[in-house]
């Protein structure tokens, strides 16, 4: 594995937080697959393409675009090594050749200068220790021209996930992290702008995109894995008191055979 500068996340990526992610690898899938076609038409990815996933965690995206650059290359990155392992079984079963996963830390990766025509990344790139670091080395890794696009969380505000969440215990701390920090980091676009300029990027833009989120099949369903989700466990421990208030909350959006909500985030997109 190359340099780790981001040691907290890769404690967290290689422990419980990861070994979540790849164990229900398919419910993360079914709460963020609608972002996927609007990320990659963002991305304008061709037939012949090298495309670079960052935090490509158990590689959906990356495939897709596999699928799309499918006479060229996509290269997905990511901290955590049971997402990894994931991925590339996920890969092999779907007899995708054109893709490689490396385990490694995107914000000092020693990707060779110019070697991507486009990055993307859903909801991987928001825990950078140092982000401006972090998209300067991503966009030395693009070409001249090169394109980039990433999805990160807005604001949960009036989304049905903060009206779920607003159900629980208040805490000094909101319970998926601040904005300086974790999921929320790069929730203000003036930030997004700040951060992606500073790293010598150009022609950026951010606008909302709302989708349909699928959290489980029903109400408590929906809150076991809520409760059992990194940041939510990390701050509640998943008692049954938490899984029981967000049942709860979960009910109103039960529907068709499933807990639907309403999510919206950004979708960020540059150049080089």
């Amino acid at each position: 594995m190359a340099q780790i500068v981001n040691v907290h996340q890769s404690e967290a990526w290689n422990g419980y937080e990861g070994q979540h992610w790849a164990d229900h690898h398919d419910r993360y899938d079914a709460v963020n697959n609608g972002y996927n076609e609007s990320l990659l038409d963002a991305a304008a990815i061709g037939p012949r393409d090298r495309v670079l996933d960052i935090g490509c965690g158990n590689g959906r995206v990356t495939r897709l675009a596999a699928r799309r650059a499918r006479l060229g290359t996509v290269t997905g990155v990511d901290l955590s090594g049971p997402m990894l392992a994931r991925a590339r079984d996920l890969a092999a079963q779907e007899d995708i050749p054109n893709v490689t996963f490396e385990q490694g830390d995107a914000q000092v990766y020693p990707f060779a200068d110019g070697s991507f025509d486009a990055a993307i990344s859903r909801f991987g790139v928001m825990f950078f220790a140092d982000p401006v670091a972090a998209f300067a080395n991503i966009r030395r890794a693009l070409r001249e021209g090169g394109r980039l696009a990433f999805l990160p969380m807005a604001p949960l505000g009036a989304t049905d996930l903060g009206t779920v969440l607003a159900t629980l215990p208040p805490r000094d701390e909101p319970a998926i992290g601040t904005h300086e920090q974790g999921p929320l980091s790069l929730s203000d676009p003036a930030r997004v702008r700040e951060v992606l300029e500073g790293a010598g990027f150009a022609d950026v833009s951010c606008a909302g995109v709302e989708v349909e989120q699928i959290w489980g099949r029903d109400a408590p369903d929906a809150a076991r894995f809520v409760a059992d989700w990194g940041p939510i466990r990390y701050n509640y421990g998943g008692s049954d008191e938490i899984v029981d208030t967000l049942t709860r909350a979960m009910r109103p959006f039960e529907r068709d055979g499933a807990v639907r909500l309403r999510g919206s985030n950004w979708l960020v997109s540059a150049r080089r």
